[in-house]
């Protein structure tokens, strides 16, 4: 029987959306608090979050995080919470000010990148991005098939 693990990108994260950068042009990246219940807290500590197809907007002032997947908290039967309520994200007011000109451009959305706690708080990554048309994707793993011919040619000359 194979064993089934999950992927992780970086040592320290609970979770983090690789398809953000397959998707989207990364361009600029912030650091946010978000705000959380007992149980949810717990399940992150856990580890089971999804980022898949979440995403920030900025509504009355406030970032809210929408469509993030924490799965219920198993020991808590009755006091759990919604697995996809929106979360209110904390940034300072310059930061969300900055978002919400940048957000009004034509093709700018804000999507989390990865969770992940520093010290006790748990911390969002969320990275204001353009959306990729298909040729810039083929674009991508084009560059990616060739860098990895070329560590494989490398390999090879090194032995």
């Amino acid at each position: 029987m194979a064993k089934t693990s999950r992927r992780k990108a970086n040592a320290g994260d609970v979770a983090s959306n690789r398809q953000a950068s397959y998707r989207y042009n990364l361009l600029e990246r912030f650091e946010c608090g978000i705000v959380l219940t007992g149980t949810e807290v717990k399940s992150l500590r856990e580890g089971q979050v999804q980022l898949k197809d979440s995403y920030a907007a900025v509504r009355d002032g406030e970032v809210w995080l929408y469509d993030m997947y924490i799965a219920p908290y198993g020991p808590a039967a009755r006091d759990n919470h919604d697995p996809e309520r929106p979360r209110k994200l904390l940034l300072h007011r310059a930061e969300i000010d900055r978002l919400v000109g940048k957000t009004r451009e034509r093709g700018l959305t804000l999507v989390p990148t990865r969770v992940y706690f520093s010290g006790s708080r748990a911390k969002v990554e969320i990275a204001l991005a353009r959306g990729k048309d298909v040729y810039d994707k083929r674009e991508s793993i084009r560059n990616r098939e060739m860098a990895r011919e070329v560590q494989r040619e490398l390999r090879e000359a090194r032995r």
